[in-house]
């Protein structure tokens, strides 16, 4: 044990963990939070399906030789979760129609331009690297941290200064309505810090694994609160917890990262899933 600790202690010294494990619990955190209310809302499916944008629009701007291709993929994404919204309620195309449609498309007009336009002589890492975030959280630039704890920073200030309005359309967007909540206004305020947190989870875990980000840590929340506050607390612990230990198993035994914290998180929602339940049965 000592000589694990020995080794842990070392690792910390590294810059790149240390930016590793900001920008990962930075994340973790907004994730787990607005994870709360997308799953109360039943939009858990579109975590998933703009993280497919994310990709293409990742794909899309190698191929234009975007070097600082952050600002380009948040913008592709935030403004297809918007579309998503407004789209979702068309009674031609429904909304779970549209979002398959988009995920699917984004996904495979991204890799066929990264093969057809040849952006890098190893295809196959970048796109595994992209999909399931390998190393790419282990690479971090100082400038990529500033930016991730800036829009991190912001993502939280905004759910706390709108937190009624949030929890309002959370439960009732009807009743909301009719009680003057700007609803449209606020279903986009929460599409764009969905893309938000999309665009920055991609470094961490991948763009297949995020939704992992997102619905574990309130479904296991789920299981012993009661209610809305003390779920969305308990939430943003867990992720927090899961994320630093996942992170820090990653980092002794070598093993992917983003693939290694969605373990911890299957982990621990199984076993709040079982105390649940006994605390059901009792």
């Amino acid at each position: 044990m000592a000589e694990i600790w020995t080794e842990l202690l070392h690792y910390l010294q590294y810059p790149f963990v240390q930016y590793a494990l900001t920008v990962g619990l930075l994340i973790a955190l907004c994730s787990s939070v607005l994870g709360v209310t997308l799953v109360l809302k039943r939009f858990s499916y579109i975590g998933d399906g703009l993280s497919h944008v994310a990709f293409g629009a990742l794909a899309v701007s190698a191929v234009l030789g975007i070097t600082d291709n952050t600002v380009f993929i948040l913008i592709v994404t935030i403004i297809c979760a918007i579309l998503l919204l407004k789209t979702g309620q068309n009674t031609h195309i429904q909304g779970d129609a549209m979002l398959a449609m988009l995920s699917v498309s984004a996904l495979a007009i991204g890799y066929l331009f990264m093969n057809i336009f040849h952006v890098s002589s190893n295809i196959a890492g970048d796109v595994c690297t992209t999909l399931f975030g390998s190393t790419s959280i282990l690479t971090l630039t100082s400038a990529d941290v500033q930016l991730c704890i800036i829009l991190a920073v912001i993502v939280i200030l905004v759910y706390a200064v709108f937190y009624n309005q949030i929890f309002a359309i959370t439960f009732d967007e009807d009743f909301a309505k009719a009680s003057g909540v700007h609803t449209d206004r606020y279903n986009t305020l929460l599409a764009i810090l969905i893309g938000v947190i999309i665009v920055l989870a991609m470094k961490l875990v991948g763009s297949l694994l995020i939704s992992a980000l997102v619905i574990f840590p309130a479904l296991s929340a789920m299981r012993i609160c009661r209610d809305y506050k003390s779920v969305t607390v308990f939430a943003a612990v867990f992720s927090l917890v899961c994320t630093f230990v996942g992170m820090l198993i990653s980092i002794l035994a070598a093993t992917p990262v983003g693939s290694t914290i969605v373990a911890v998180d299957i982990i621990g929602f199984l076993f709040f899933y079982f105390l649940g339940k006994l605390q059901t049965s009792n």
